[in-house]
C-alpha cells in the first residue's frame, strides 16, 4: 500500500472535502481541503506500515490533528502505543480509535476529517 493507492481512496471516497492533490516528495503528499486547510500524508519508504496524517489548521483555529505510528517512547504509556493522536495541539496526545494498518487507518483518518470540518 503506498501514496498511489490512498490518491484512489481520496479521488473516490473523498472529493467532497479535497480540492486539489499534490505530490510533495516521493514519500509524502498533500491535500487542499475545501475549508482552506491541508493535510500532509507520509508512508514509509522504507519501513512497511509506517506513515503519519497531519492535519494542519493553526491559521484557521490554532489546532493540529495528527495520526502516526512513528514509535516516539514519549507516548509509551498508551495502550495503542506506536500508534498515537494529536488532539488539537502538538502536546496533547491520546490513544486512538482509528485503524492500524493502512488504507484503513486513512479512511478513518479522512471521515473524521469530514465530520470535523461539516460541524465548523
Amino acid at each position: 500500500m503506498g501514496l498511489e493507492d490512498l490518491r484512489s481512496i481520496i479521488e473516490d471516497k473523498f472529493l467532497d472535502i479535497v480540492i486539489e492533490i499534490l505530490e510533495s516528495a516521493p514519500d509524502k503528499l498533500r491535500l487542499i481541503l475545501k475549508d482552506g486547510s491541508f493535510i500532509d500524508i507520509r508512508v514509509s519508504q522504507k519501513i512497511k506500515n509506517r506513515f503519519d496524517f497531519h492535519w494542519e489548521r493553526r491559521h484557521l483555529d490554532k489546532t493540529i490533528y495528527r495520526y502516526d505510528n512513528f514509535p516516539n517512547t514519549r507516548f509509551k504509556k498508551l495502550k495503542t502505543f506506536p500508534y498515537h493522536f494529536h488532539k488539537k495541539k502538538e502536546n496533547k496526545v491520546v490513544e486512538s480509535s482509528f485503524g492500524k494498518r493502512l488504507p484503513d487507518a486513512f479512511i478513518d483518518f479522512m471521515e473524521f476529517v469530514r465530520k470535523t470540518i461539516k460541524k465548523s
